[in-house]
């Protein structure tokens, strides 16, 4: 008899949150922490479509979590996000698509480059972009097919 119990609440918790996935995030269900965040849209949270409350109360719990200084840096993005214009904010969300629907090993090796162009300095990555910009779009897709083979290891040297 308490084993059909247990499992018919386990089954109605899992049953609520999915209802609650579909219908969103009720406001009361928030932590203290979250509401204070988020207290701008109390007003108006039901209105919200039921992603964006997901993603407001994920985005509320991730910021409860930070330091000071990466509360600090992610501030900093925020403003340079909203320093962008709307266009290239379109064509980066774009980008970032394709890019979730790449292989992991295809977003890692963009991280790697990511990570290698970040490392050269400033004058040379400038000279980099620049010679991007005046390729053609024959020579960009060279480029990129180049990019996508996978480099060869560097082998140490055997010392005999």
């Amino acid at each position: 008899m308490k084993v059909k119990y247990i499992v018919a609440t386990v089954a109605l918790i899992f049953a609520c949150q999915a209802i609650a996935q579909d219908n969103g995030v009720d406001w009361n269900s928030l932590t203290e922490s979250q509401q204070s965040l988020l207290q701008q849209f109390a007003e108006r949270w039901d209105e919200l479509p039921a992603d964006r409350q997901q993603r407001l109360a994920r985005g509320a719990e991730r910021w409860a979590g930070m330091s000071e200084e990466q509360r600090a840096g992610a501030q900093q993005r925020f403003k340079k996000w909203r320093e962008i214009s709307e266009e290239r904010r379109q064509l980066i969300r774009e980008r970032y698509e394709i890019y979730k629907n790449l292989s992991p090993e295809e977003q890692q090796r963009i991280r790697d480059n990511f990570r290698r162009f970040n490392q050269l300095n400033d004058e040379r990555r400038r000279e980099l972009r620049d010679r991007y910009r005046e390729m053609t779009p024959d020579q960009r897709q060279q480029l990129r097919d180049r990019m996508q083979r996978p480099r060869p290891r560097s082998r140490p040297s055997r010392g005999r």
